[in-house]
């Protein structure tokens, strides 16, 4: 079994040879040294001109190599499952005629919010920028982008403004019912919808949400879905009770300065 950096550089050869890839990037805990031992390994291919999952399947990893859209489509366009020398591996498609187009919008403070399976409140278009940004280039060239300027005048009432809409609807459809899982559910997106809200004011890229309420000083939200029970009033009453928690938050960030 290799050791960590033989490893790291073995996948990244094996991937920056495959047919159309242009770079490859090692992302998540791995890139930012937070990383247990059982931690997986995050890479990204960067292809141009198109790509195909055949050949990585080639490569003779064992494992689940999904189709290009295959999870979903959207930004997040597919990708890999794997086992290499022992260790769990994903792979990510990351088309860069996309990557570009996205990174040209956010620099203009335009983006969408797509639905991907494990993210609560969507996956902003822009995660394939703060990929860009924040990962570590093991192959390859790419543009490395501050947070701009634009994105973070136009992302936090976006967030912000969802987020209210998601409470209040929250508030008169489940909580008025005494419906207590559709009601910390609504607190849970609004939740994360809010802490995108607070991070993009202070141009802090996001990837995923696993410490994204954490990030946000937003963690307290725990102790208001902890207390629920299926009484209408109490229910209303939480919803109440996050949204002052979480506007605090967004009203503490304020607007770029």
């Amino acid at each position: 079994m290799l050791d960590d950096g033989p490893f790291c550089d073995y996948v990244a050869g094996r991937l920056a040879g495959l047919p159309g890839v242009r770079a490859v990037t090692l992302g998540g805990s791995r890139a930012a040294g937070t990383n247990r031992p059982d931690s997986d390994w995050d890479f990204a291919v960067y292809y141009r001109g198109g790509f195909s999952p055949d050949s990585l399947r080639a490569l003779g990893w064992p494992g689940t190599v999904f189709e290009i859209g295959g999870w979903g489509g959207g930004v997040f366009n597919g990708g890999a499952w794997l086992q290499v020398d022992g260790r769990k591996v994903d792979v990510h498609y990351r088309d860069l005629d996309d990557v570009e187009y996205r990174l040209a919008e956010a620099r203009a403070g335009r983006f969408g919010i797509e639905r991907l399976l494990f993210y609560l409140a969507g996956v902003p278009t822009y995660v394939v920028v703060a990929e860009i940004a924040l990962n570590r280039v093991l192959r390859g060239d790419l543009a490395r982008p501050a947070y701009p300027d634009a994105l973070r005048a136009a992302a936090p009432p976006r967030w912000w403004g969802d987020a209210q809409a998601t409470l209040g609807y929250g508030r008169a459809a489940y909580a008025a019912r005494g419906r207590l899982v559709q009601t910390a559910g609504t607190i849970a997106v609004a939740a994360c919808q809010a802490a995108h809200a607070v991070l993009a004011a202070s141009g802090q890229w996001v990837t995923n949400e696993k410490e994204l309420l954490d990030r946000a000083g937003l963690r307290d939200t725990d102790e208001i879905v902890a207390g629920l029970v299926p009484d209408p009033a109490r229910l209303a009453g939480a919803v109440d009770a996050a949204e002052a928690l979480l506007g605090a938050a967004v009203t503490r960030a304020g607007p770029p300065g």
